[in-house]
């Protein structure tokens, strides 16, 4: 299927919109409890599970609409499944919360092993959505690696030190705002290796 292109707001909309959905959905079930098939589980455990369908409705739609979905959509929404299966199956909102930390601690991996080898595994990925200079890959790699490892590292200390509603508001914005911010001031800071189309 070829790709196409969409409506940013909508696709914006599909992308952060579930995530947006879990923290709204976890505000109204926060104080409560619900015994399914005789075992008790918080709200916060309900709204995990209440995540999942819904990310995966809002994959499906961004794929039927675009044709196409990201490497990182992907591994993100099979990390969602697979901890939020452990948080139900075990009963315990530590396995979702610990899933942040091992997605970013990836990410920082992945993209520490391709600067190992000389290599940008954004470059790799967003070279063509984004002309620049390999030089500019690199540096950029290398600190978009140190955030992830520092962002993992922020989690860890988050959920084991801060309250699961502190953790739920800090996941749902401000992880990603501080990303997004860094990742403005990076490409900002880069400009003098984008590589300009010619007149």
């Amino acid at each position: 299927m070829a790709q196409r292109n969409i409506s940013p707001w909508l696709k914006q909309a599909l992308e952060l919109g579930p995530t947006l959905a879990f923290f709204l959905v976890y505000l109204r079930l926060k104080e409560d409890s619900f015994v399914i098939a005789g075992t008790e589980y918080s709200g916060f455990i309900l709204a995990t599970l209440i995540f999942i369908p819904i990310l995966l409705a809002a994959m499906a739609a961004l794929w039927a609409l675009t044709g196409a979905l990201s490497r990182m959509q992907v591994f993100t929404a099979f990390m969602v499944i697979f901890f939020g299966g452990l948080t139900a199956w075990f009963n315990d909102e530590r396995f979702f919360m610990m899933k942040t930390t091992i997605v970013y601690g990836l990410f920082a991996a992945i993209l520490g092993a391709g600067l190992a080898l000389g290599r940008s595994p954004l470059e790799w990925m967003m070279g063509e959505a984004l002309p620049m200079r390999h030089e500019g890959w690199l540096k950029l790699t290398r600190r978009l690696a140190a955030m992830f490892a520092a962002l993992a590292l922020a989690n860890e200390f988050v959920w084991r030190t801060q309250s699961e509603e502190m953790w739920v508001k800090i996941e749902t914005f401000a992880f990603p705002a501080v990303l997004f911010v860094f990742l403005w001031l990076q490409i900002a800071a880069l400009q003098s290796y984008m590589i300009q189309p010619e007149e």
